[in-house]
């Protein structure tokens, strides 16, 4: 029973688990085929399959395109060959374009201080506009967070902006590459 080297997935697909909880559910997969694929241990899918009363809900790894009905069934008719999972490139749609401020959702602004909070802890000497752009927030915001005039500065942790959503770290990283080469 040897899951290490060529069998295990070089990437795991989403929520491994309830992905393998799906598959023993609905293929006739090998424990081990699972275990490579989720890049879990054997004995975890054998005690998924096992644990009748599990809270987990099964992911299915068909509808997320994470991989196709015709590499489960060649996997199934053969035993011993791993499953291989597709790796999509990203989408069109996924691309932003370029404008100078950046819109955060209503539902997402209450983290922007926290945002803020870890800018100001972390990387102290970027300047005010790469964090108004990135964050989509005001030069007063930034201020009375670094300062602490803001009403609800105790509660604030400093907590990473992709982490929030606010950014993601393509933008984040493009955006200090750019201060940096300033």
């Amino acid at each position: 029973m040897n899951t290490s080297n060529n069998s295990m997935a070089t990437t795991p697909p989403l929520m491994p688990k309830a992905t393998a909880l799906w598959l023993i559910r609905n293929t006739h997969l090998t424990f081990i085929q699972i275990a490579a694929f989720c890049s879990l241990h054997a004995l975890e899918v054998q005690n998924l399959a096992d644990a009748a009363d599990s809270n987990l809900r099964p992911f299915d790894p068909i509808a997320s395109e994470q991989v196709t009905l015709a590499e489960i069934k060649r996997c199934e008719e053969d035993p011993t060959s791993t499953l291989k999972i597709r790796i999509l490139p990203l989408a069109s749609a996924y691309t932003k374009k370029k404008s100078k401020m950046h819109y955060v959702p209503l539902a997402k602004r209450g983290l922007r201080p926290s945002a803020i909070a870890w800018f100001i802890t972390k990387l102290p000497n970027v300047p005010d506009k790469v964090i108004i752009s990135l964050l989509g927030t005001t030069a007063k915001m930034i201020e009375s967070v670094r300062n602490p005039d803001y009403r609800k500065v105790k509660g604030i942790t400093p907590e990473h902006p992709v982490m929030n959503g606010l950014c993601t770290q393509d933008e984040l990283d493009e955006a200090l590459k750019a201060y940096v080469q300033d």
